[in-house]
């Protein structure tokens, strides 16, 4: 899977940006602030609909202007497919594949990437939100149902909490309903923790593999942290039985919290080295490590379940790595991975490399 081109019209700061991809490896270069970071969101959000750095869509708009569109041409399994996506600010879409109207779904399933940004080097040092977030975002390229799940699990939540609230304002509790929103709330919420865990061993199948190899001696393990299930990967009928069961004795606490306390949305990931907490014991070059394991076995999962190898999106993060990092990093690309990389300058880089890399530079939104 490959971009061939991507024209930016009115996205963030490029008034209007082409980029045409001759070479499997690109480097973007240019100072802060000039866009680089934009280029690869553009990219990204083409593959999933969403920005990794906001959720409303009009903040993506350049100031001033009525609409943003993103156009690009794709090459996958030796087809040349153009994606288009346009949105304004009266907050109206329009996806289209090959010129003809498409569904977000069947737009989403053409375009894979794997983004690694400065941002994912905190994720152990982060919030379990943020953790949550990762993973999500991850689980959502291979499975498209993912978020559909997600976000009828979030509606639900809502709803209990919002009737919750009501409760606590007129003093009338309605035990029915209130049992109809467990009910639903661990039917759909077992499914997601199901998928979740099951994503989670899979990938740390491919990042135990890639850390000992950084590390040399080092043995990483993942853990699915949920405070009614053990590890063990369960059946989704079990863990909907725990889940009801664990909604029914927090019953009191969620009166008087107006929340729900438990479920997908307070869960957390541990990451252990050696069987010591990731987050606690590891260094930050430690905590590194797991990340870069981890992004690169994104790489690996996506070309397994979909059977074509996603672009990979490396957003200024080789300046935040040491040089065994960097090495094990650029070397771990291989030819038929492209890569769009940003970065400062090209010092950063081996002559070697750079033969094989198409240099793009960037001023104040304008490829150069």
């Amino acid at each position: 899977m490959k971009i061939k081109r991507l024209n930016l019209k009115n996205y963030r700061n490029c008034a209007n940006s082409e980029l045409i991809f001759d070479k499997s490896k690109a480097l973007i270069i240019g100072k802060n602030a000039q866009g680089k970071t934009n280029i690869l969101e553009s990219i990204y959000f083409l593959s999933t609909l969403k920005s990794p750095r906001t959720s409303n869509n009009t903040e993506l708009i350049k100031f001033n202007e009525e609409s943003f569109r993103i156009d690009s041409e794709i090459i996958k399994a030796d087809t040349d497919i153009e994606l288009s996506f346009c949105y304004n600010t009266e907050k109206k879409r329009e996806v289209k594949v090959n010129g003809a109207k498409s569904t977000v779904k069947d737009f989403k399933s053409v375009l894979k990437t794997v983004l690694f940004s400065t941002t994912d080097l905190l994720l152990l040092r982060g919030t379990p939100q943020d953790r949550r977030d990762w993973l999500d975002r991850a689980i959502s390229q291979i499975y498209p149902a993912y978020e559909e799940r997600l976000s009828k699990y979030d509606k639900i939540r809502i709803q209990k909490n919002n009737f919750l609230k009501e409760y606590a304002k007129t003093g009338v509790f309605n035990n029915e309903l209130y049992e109809v929103f467990n009910e639903q709330l661990s039917v759909t919420g077992s499914n997601i923790i199901y998928i979740r865990k099951k994503y989670l061993k899979e990938i740390e199948r491919f990042a135990k593999k890639k850390h000992r190899t950084i590390s040399e001696s080092e043995e990483l393990s993942i853990k699915y942290e949920c405070n009614f299930l053990s590890d063990v990967i369960c059946e989704t009928e079990e863990i909907q039985r725990e889940f009801l069961k664990s909604l029914t004795e927090r019953k009191e606490e969620e009166i008087r919290r107006c929340q729900v306390c438990v479920g997908p949305h307070r869960d957390d990931l541990v990451f252990y080295i050696n069987g010591q907490e990731a987050t606690k014991f590891a260094s930050q070059g430690q905590q590194r490590t797991i990340v870069l394991a981890l992004k690169l076995s994104e790489l690996d999962i996506i070309t397994e379940k979909t059977g074509n190898t996603p672009v990979l999106l490396l957003d200024d993060v080789l300046a935040e790595l040491d040089d065994i990092r960097q090495n094990y990093l650029l070397k771990s690309i291989n030819c038929e991975t492209q890569t769009i990389i940003t970065s400062v300058d090209t010092l950063l880089f081996e002559d070697e490399f750079l033969k094989d890399v198409e240099i793009f530079k960037i001023e104040n939104g304008n490829i150069m």
